[in-house]
């Protein structure tokens, strides 16, 4: 029988790993991880993405190792990995899934798949979730995602043969040339994932819908599961159906409906991803075309930085990117707003944006990201404006002024409600509480309020444009929702909008 070489990338489990099973059934097989240095030196690739992706394959080698044929690590190249393993081994096909990633990764799977066609090799691939590969039309999407996720879990090999192949260490951060980084990582291996899943589907995700947008409660009333759905240690089908498990099992009804969102964001996840999967140039060029040139001449480095540092002057803005920093994971409707006010009040470009702060996300997804960044900086041409008010969002979402005072420790004297807005302090109120604006705590970079009234009238002016509304319907087509979103998943009247304000509050 035929060797074959399965190549785990963004799929590092080996339970519903269609690869890695029709591999095993065709005959011998060597698992394989490349690390690619070239891939974490891109300007979105931190140490904190790293640690989980080592951890995982570390899980990943050690349950390969007891089925028999331990994970074979390899530094370098992926066609330099793969033509060597070539020489070495002899003929062999190559297993993997599709991968939705960056231009990076996606004109390297151009390269691999130029070297299979020249050296011989069969490249089979698999559909990854559920995002689907040279799709022709938004029409049906949803229906066909819906029949991915309802397929049965793919068993693992009971065994594999050994292959006495062997394997180099892990780099470690600094092999890699990432930057030191102090966030607190998350447990990378699927039976981490597993037990944050059955904690929120048991009790963490009780009230989910109602406490996934206040970053006060989302930190534990969501999933978690984001880190294990962006490199693949669980299969977004398995986490679908133990949530649909759970809720056919459960009598409480704000539990249920919680069940509810959490498997219609599941299915947005995919949405987003699949835009970038259709059109790999949503990450460096704007949707909706008249939206090119808005911001990018007008971009200020200092504020940048002070957006990244958490020194904006606005709390909760601040208070959230040093949430993020430490932790790498916000929820949803923060991150809205970090894109929001570094868009709209800060006017920098997302692409300017974009690359910094997928470093710090621990589950970067660059369907998701990208798409997002768009999203919640007016560039898509098809959705509403969404200016968060930072201040809004501060007294909406942290009322007691809980996550405030434990990530600015600067403002723990000042009372509510200055502390929500604590440039309005007098000097006399400053020296009381022991807060200097401009020393203690900085003083705010742009007047929210101005700031927010300059970027939508220009953001606007952009909409009004000749030749706007033509290219909006060429966005629609091929990248709108063909359905409402809310509740269950099951198919429905076929329906062309614009996406809603839908969040991913893993």
């Amino acid at each position: 029988m035929a060797l074959g070489i399965v190549w785990f990338k963004r799929d590092l489990r080996v339970d519903d790993h269609e690869p890695l099973a029709r591999a095993a059934q065709a005959g011998p097989v060597i698992p394989l991880y490349i690390v690619e240095p070239r891939l974490w030196q891109q300007r979105v690739a931190s140490a904190r993405q790293w640690r989980f992706v080592a951890g995982a394959v570390s899980a990943l080698a050690e349950e390969l190792g007891h089925l028999g044929a331990p994970l074979v690590v390899r530094t370098g190249d992926a066609v330099d990995v793969l033509e060597s393993l070539r020489r070495a081994l002899g003929p062999f096909s190559l297993w993997s899934h599709q991968e939705t990633g960056d231009r990076w990764t996606y004109d390297r799977d151009l390269r691999v798949a130029a070297w299979a066609r020249g050296a011989d090799v069969v490249w089979h691939e698999f559909q990854a979730g559920g995002v689907i590969r040279k799709l022709r039309t938004r029409d049906g999407w949803a229906a066909r995602w819906d029949a991915a996720m309802a397929r049965p879990l793919i068993d693992r090999p009971t065994a594999l043969a050994p292959h006495g192949l062997a394997s180099e260490p892990l780099p470690d951060a600094a092999d890699l040339c990432l930057e030191p980084d102090p966030c607190d990582d998350a447990l990378a291996s699927p039976e981490a994932g597993r037990a944050l899943l059955a904690s929120f589907l048991g009790t963490r995700g009780r009230h989910y819908r109602r406490e996934m947008s206040s970053p006060v409660t989302a930190f534990d009333a969501c999933s978690r599961l984001s880190p294990h759905l962006a490199w693949g240690t669980l299969s977004t089908r398995e986490i679908w159906q133990r949530a649909r498990t759970a809720r056919a099992d459960c009598i409480d009804r704000a539990q249920r409906a919680s069940i509810d969102s959490f498997t219609a964001r599941l299915h947005w996840r995919c949405h987003f991803m699949q835009k970038l999967e259709d059109e790999p140039a949503i990450e460096t060029r704007c949707m909706h075309p008249l939206y090119e040139g808005l911001r990018e001449g007008e971009h200020d480095e200092q504020r940048l930085r002070a957006w990244l540092s958490g020194e904006t002057g606005l709390p909760m803005v601040d208070a959230c990117m040093r949430a993020l920093r430490a932790t790498g994971w916000l929820n949803f409707r923060m991150r809205a707003m970090l894109v929001s006010v570094a868009a709209y009040h800060l006017w920098l470009d997302w692409r300017r944006f974009g690359p910094g702060l997928a470093q710090l996300f621990t589950d970067f997804e660059p369907g998701i990201h990208w798409s997002q960044c768009q999203m919640q900086s007016g560039t898509t041409g098809i959705n509403t404006l969404r200016v968060y008010n930072p201040v809004k969002q501060s007294h909406d979402q942290d009322p007691k002024d809980v996550f405030l005072r434990r990530w600015l420790p600067q403002l723990s004297r000042v009372p509510a409600p200055l502390i929500h807005e604590p440039w309005k302090m007098t000097p006399a109120q400053q020296a009381e509480w022991g807060c200097r604006i401009g020393r203690d705590y900085p003083a705010p970079l742009v007047d929210h309020v101005a700031a927010a009234r300059m970027a939508r009238d220009r953001v606007h002016a952009r909409r009004r444009e000749q030749g706007f509304a033509e290219a909006k319907q060429a966005v629609l087509a091929r990248h709108a929702s063909r359905r409402p979103t809310r509740g269950t998943t099951r198919p429905r009247r076929p329906a062309r909008k614009a996406d809603s304000q839908q969040s991913f509050d893993f």
